[in-house]
Parts: C-alpha cells; sequence; structure tokens
C-alpha cells in the first residue's frame, strides 16, 4: 500500500508535502485522515452516494465523466484523489480482496470507495466464483461485502478435498461454494459393482447469510430437512462438524427404519436381496459403526496428487471393487520407479489411508499368449520368478549402500554431490525404457479361478507391471504385502490381480473436476500421504 499512500499524498513519502490547493478543494481535509480497520469486513463502512451512482454508470455502460487525462488547471494528475471516483472503483475491484482493508486504512475516501458493491461484487466473482445475480442480495439487507467479509473469506480455509475421521471407512468431502451457499458434499461410490457409474453424492452441511449479522452453519445429514449445526476450523488443514439436533435424524420407525434407509443408499439393495452372510455381517457392522457419529467429524484435508510428463497416466482418484466390501474410493499417486494406491474410503481389514497397492515400474511382464494366460499356475509362475528377481535387486542394492556408506565415512565428501543427479536420470531412463517398450494393445483375460465381482472388464490392456497388494485380517490384523500384477488398460481404467486371494480388482477413474485441490508442492502431497496412513496405522 506504499506505492497508494505516495500516490494520494498520505504518510511520510513526498507526496504529502506536495498536496495542491486544488485537490484540497475537491477533497477536503478529512480526506487525509488515516483509518487503522484491517477486516475486510470493515474494509468501506458507510457508502457515499456519488460512488455508488458512479458505479451504477460503469455497469450500465454509460460514458464516464469528461477525460481524466488532465488534473486541476490542465495538468496531469499527481495522486489517486484526483481520479474520478468510477474509475478508483475499476481499478479497487481488480485487486485481491485480502488487500483492500490495507487499503481502506490510506484515507477515509478510499474507505468511502471500498463501500461501493461493485467493487466486492466482483472479488466474489473472481475469487470464488459466485455467479449468482448478487443484486437480489439488497431485498434482504445482505451485501456483496458481507457475502465475501462473513461467509467466502471467513470459511475459506475449509474449501477443498477432506477426509473425515470415521474410523476405518474414511471417506471423501468436497467442501465448495455453490451460489450463495457453501456446502460440504460427500461423494459416495456407485452402488456395486457398478465401477463405471458415476459417483453419488449427498449434503453434509451449508453456510450461508440468513441476516447481516453472520453466517448460519446448518446440518443436511438425516432427512428432515436442514437443522442447526455447528462448524469449528482447528487449523489450517482441519476441521470438525457439530450437529446440535441430533433428534432431526432420528426416524419414526426406529433403528429398523434407519437401517433399512441407509441400505438402500448405501448399497441400493435390500438385506434380504444380499445373500452372502459374511456381506450382510460388514454391511451392518459398517451401519452400526458409522450412524453413532450423528455428523459430528473431524476432517483433514487431502490433496489430489501432482503430475509430470512422464507419468504412466493421469494420477488421481478411482474407484475400486473390493470384493464382499463393495466399492471403495483409492488415490493413484507416481512416485519416480514406484506407483502407489492409497485408500481414501476403507474396510476394517485395510483402513482408509493405508496404500491398498504398490506398482513397481521398473518390472514390466510380458504375459503368456491369451490361451496360457487361463492358466493360473503359469501366469503365478511368471510373477513368482519377478518376485525374486525383485527380492535379489533390493538385497543387492542394500550391499551397495552399505559399503557406500562405509567408503563415504573413510573419505571426504565430494563438493559437487553428483551422484544423486545420476540416480535420478537412471531412474527417469529406466521409466523412458518402459514406455518405449510398451506394445499398443495386447490381448487379456482373467484366469480360472479368479474370481471378479465385475465380469464386464476391458479384454485388451496396454501393458502390466509387478506390483504387491496389502491384506490384512480383521481389524487390521497381520498386515502384509503379497505379489500381484497391475494391468493398465487404458487412461481411466487399470486392474489388480491380487494372486494369493485369487481375486481381480478393477478401478475406473472418478471424473469429477474437484477445485481447490490442488497441492501446494510435491513435499506437501508426500507429507499429507504420511499423515493419513500414520492415522490408519
Amino acid at each position: 500500500m506504499a506505492v497508494c499512500a505516495r500516490l494520494c499524498g498520505v504518510g511520510p513519502a513526498r507526496g504529502c508535502r506536495r498536496r495542491s490547493a486544488a485537490r484540497e478543494q475537491r477533497r477536503g481535509a478529512a480526506d487525509s485522515e488515516p483509518d487503522t480497520d484491517t477486516d475486510p469486513e470493515e474494509a468501506g463502512g458507510g457508502g457515499i452516494t456519488e460512488d455508488e451512482e458512479a458505479a451504477e454508470r460503469i455497469e450500465g455502460g454509460r460514458p464516464l465523466p469528461p477525460s481524466i487525462e488532465a488534473g486541476p488547471a490542465g495538468r496531469a494528475p499527481l495522486s489517486l484523489l484526483e481520479l474520478p471516483p468510477e474509475l478508483l472503483v475499476q481499478i479497487f475491484g481488480s485487486l485481491p480482496g485480502t488487500d483492500l482493508p490495507s487499503l481502506a486504512r490510506v484515507c477515509t475516501t478510499f474507505r468511502r470507495i471500498l463501500s461501493t458493491d461493485t467493487i466486492w461484487r466482483r472479488r466474489c466473482r473472481e475469487e470464488y466464483g459466485v455467479c449468482e445475480n448478487l443484486r437480489k442480495l439488497e431485498i434482504t439487507g445482505v451485501s456483496c461485502r458481507d457475502v465475501y467479509a462473513k461467509l467466502l473469506h471467513r470459511y475459506r480455509h475449509i474449501l477443498g478435498l477432506w477426509q473425515p475421521d470415521i474410523g476405518p471407512y474414511g471417506g471423501l468431502l468436497n467442501v465448495v461454494v455453490d451460489g450463495l451457499f457453501i456446502i460440504g458434499w460427500m461423494y459416495l461410490p456407485p452402488h456395486d459393482p457398478h465401477v463405471d457409474d458415476p459417483m453419488r453424492f449427498k449434503p453434509l452441511f451449508r453456510i450461508h447469510l440468513m441476516e447481516r449479522k453472520c453466517a448460519t452453519v446448518e446440518c443436511m445429514y438425516g432427512h428432515k430437512g436442514p437443522h442447526n449445526g455447528h462448524i469449528q476450523i482447528v487449523k489450517k488443514d482441519e476441521f470438525s462438524t457439530k450437529c446440535n439436533q441430533t433428534d432431526h435424524h432420528r426416524m419414526s420407525g426406529g433403528r429398523q427404519e434407519e437401517f433399512r434407509t441407509w441400505l438402500r443408499e448405501e448399497w441400493g439393495r435390500t438385506l434380504e436381496d444380499i445373500f452372502h452372510e459374511h456381506m450382510q455381517e460388514l454391511i451392518l457392522m459398517k451401519f452400526i459403526y458409522t450412524s453413532q457419529y450423528d455428523n459430528c467429524l473431524t476432517y483433514r484435508r487431502i490433496y489430489l496428487p501432482p503430475s509430470s510428463p512422464e507419468d504412466l497416466i493421469q494420477p488421481g482418484l478411482f474407484k475400486g471393487t473390493y470384493g464382499s466390501h463393495g466399492l471403495e474410493i483409492v488415490m493413484l499417486s507416481f512416485h519416480g520407479k514406484k506407483a502407489k494406491g492409497t485408500k481414501i474410503t476403507g474396510d476394517p481389514n485395510i483402513p482408509a489411508g493405508q496404500q491398498t497397492v504398490e506398482i513397481d515400474l521398473a518390472h514390466p511382464l510380458q504375459l503368456p499368449d491369451i490361451e496360457n494366460l487361463r492358466d493360473f499356475s503359469e501366469l503365478s509362475r511368471i510373477v513368482l520368478e519377478v518376485q525374486e528377481q525383485v527380492r535379489r535387486e533390493e538385497q543387492e542394492q542394500q550391499q551397495e549402500e552399505e559399503e557406500h556408506s562405509q567408503q563415504a565415512a573413510s573419505q571426504p565428501a565430494s563438493p559437487l554431490g553428483g551422484e544423486g543427479a545420476e540416480g535420478e536420470e537412471t531412474a527417469a531412463g529406466a521409466e523412458g525404457t518402459t514406455q518405449d517398450k510398451a506394445p499398443a494393445s495386447q490381448p487379456f483375460v482373467l484366469p480360472m479361478g479368479v474370481i471378479s465381482r465385475n465380469e464386464d472388464y476391458p479384454r485388451t490392456c496396454r501393458i502390466c507391471f509387478y506390483g504387491t497388494g496389502l491384506i490384512a485380517g480383521h481389524g487390521f490384523t497381520s498386515p502384509e504385502r503379497t505379489p500381484g500384477v497391475f494391468v493398465l488398460f487404458d487412461d481411466d481404467r487399470f486392474g489388480f490381480i491380487w494372486l494369493e486371494l485369487k481375486s481381480f480388482s478393477l478401478y475406473s477413474r472418478i471424473k469429477v473436476p474437484f477445485q481447490n485441490a490442488q497441492a501446494p508442492s510435491r513435499e506437501a502431497f508426500d507429507e499429507m500421504l504420511k499423515n493419513i496412513q500414520s492415522l490408519a496405522t
């Protein structure tokens, strides 16, 4: 704001000693009184009619007053205060809303101009995508400045993707600006086993301005409409919700009616339609566990994985089949010669946050011809040979690292440190070689005896890699990584064959343009992955 201070002649800058008499006549001595308010909510209190009329001329397309190229006495203007108010409205409207409180402290003229709703209407549109007709707010007595300061700016830290802390089950919450509301949408996978169907979603809470005083938080859980709720922003990457009227979640038919309703929404069927006894137990267990929270949850921020041109496919979120547990959400990310699938939603065996699959991009698999591929023992033989090769390579690498560390301890360190760069080049070269060797497509069929929840999987694939999948007992007991096959079908679908389970999981990309979900850096994304995994453990 130092530049603005110099231009308007306020403060210790040279401009305050060159204040012209012409400007004194136009603005008066009160124009240069400093203001100390810094809150966006207060940036521009007490509007003036002339400024509002000037803003209306701009919006209505009416011509501006005579040329502003010359100030008083025909000279060029020396101060921003010599510019017409409607031009200042345009200038201030192009600044970020977070800078406007500082601008309001410069002088009372700036403060009064900042009360023009045109400025705040533009900030709401450009910063938060509010495309509603904000003029309708005048009926309720709520200004665009109120919307910006008391709703959008105040709750800006909760916009984006979040994972609720619901034990092993997790979830995916997307908080967005929707018209004049901020709404938290819980995203749910399609009904099992239709992995290619679009995602389902339901609102958990919403925030809006009922009156000018403050924003109202409402819980949307249950079937009795919005009711009183509360949001507490714990820190930048964590917030919690609380329902103050949990009786709105109850149904007249009691827990049985609530369970039947939940089952239709969650699984798209009734309990009588599910013949597998173990699956019935898992479903009932999830209902009992999740319903006890009553929408009183803590959420932690998650980021979409960053991408690079060397990635096998675009990273992102996928829906995947997990046997009796139904469909779950997995995040695919790339880390040099490795690719990782991290659970965003989970189950009692492998909870949300755990790394469900890991793909070794340095070890592509050459599948046998289509007839031999039907033989499970043949595929198992190929995978186990690669597993043994990987084990030997890891042992050799560990020995080399130990020898290198011993040599480094006895010799002075090289100032150039070129070995790390060489390692990166080797990794990039391995990926490039893998990409070059990948055929356009090859026939694919599941071996006999491998169970798949969805038989409608692609019959051709691009390439296969050796990988490992995480399996465990109930309650995440005795977890271990077992060998498997990663199958890339196309840009939006891949699969994984779990050899030990003789099971196949099919994954399909979630095609939702999530906003405010990009990681600020690769380091921030890696830290996020580490945090959600540690919480799951």
